[in-house]
């Protein structure tokens, strides 16, 4: 699949609010068509150099966008991340104890919560890695095409933006799967793997539905080809576990 139909796919599928935070891929290829276009006796001139100014300027506004969301959904994710583990320690295994009822109605909020918690930091893994791989990918037709020398300083000042930079969100996915596996204890094998399909199938009411989608998009994204390169993201292989297998059954999404 093309990346600019993958792209539109991605941002169709993801939440409405997230929309308008991914990359301008058409508006950025039609300015490379537009400046590469030009005549070559105007490849000096003063509107060749204006429009690659443009382009460099929409491209700095891009950066600026996906740092601005990806900060203010980092911070968010920590407060929850930090309420979650508060609420786990108040009606969990190891909390106080409420009566049966208490219990289980507490519990099957907090577990929804999580799943949902879960499925917007794979969802904002995946925001980083295709918006990171748009912008490589529209540097390389920029400099194919116009025979510029964009893409290496630009890909090199981007490797330090705060959007490409996922340690923290990726240790908060594996802290809420550690905290998923005590929230869906294992004692009961069987019983244990209807419990998270059952849990996962609300939850894929909302938010979760997208989340195998954007794990297979970043597999695929993340996949050694011959186009791999120097710019490309490291190949990433999905964990074979249950609770992924469970994802896959229930989510009403294709898989690509």
């Amino acid at each position: 699949m093309k990346f600019g139909k993958r792209l539109k796919q991605q941002i169709e599928e993801t939440l409405p609010a997230w929309q308008d935070k991914y990359l301008s891929y058409k508006e950025l290829k039609k300015l490379v068509r537009l400046i590469s276009s030009a005549p070559p006796q105007l490849a000096e001139s003063m509107e060749y150099g204006k429009a690659e100014a443009e382009f460099v300027y929409l491209l700095n506004n891009e950066i600026e966008k996906f740092n601005a969301f990806f900060m203010e959904q980092e911070e968010d994710f920590i407060i929850r991340h930090t309420r979650i583990k508060r609420v786990i320690d108040t009606w969990g295994p190891n909390g106080t104890n409420p009566s049966e009822a208490e219990y289980k109605e507490e519990m099957a909020k907090i577990r929804k919560d999580i799943v949902d918690f879960h499925g917007e930091m794979v969802l904002l893994e995946n925001y980083s890695n295709i918006n990171y791989t748009g912008l490589a990918k529209i540097l390389k037709k920029y400099d194919k095409r116009t025979g510029g020398l964009l893409r290496l300083p630009f890909i090199q000042k981007v490797l330090q933006q705060p959007f490409f930079t996922t340690d923290l969100v990726s240790k908060l996915v594996k802290e809420c799967e550690i905290t998923i596996n005590e929230v869906f204890p294992v004692e009961e094998e069987e019983r244990t793997k209807e419990r998270r399909r059952e849990a996962i199938t609300v939850a894929g009411k909302g938010i979760f539905r997208n989340t195998v989608a954007a794990l297979l998009s970043m597999q695929e994204l993340r996949r050694g080809s011959s186009t791999y390169g120097h710019y490309s993201l490291p190949p990433l292989n999905l964990p074979d576990s249950d609770l992924l297998h469970s994802f896959q059954l229930n989510s009403p999404i294709p898989i690509l």
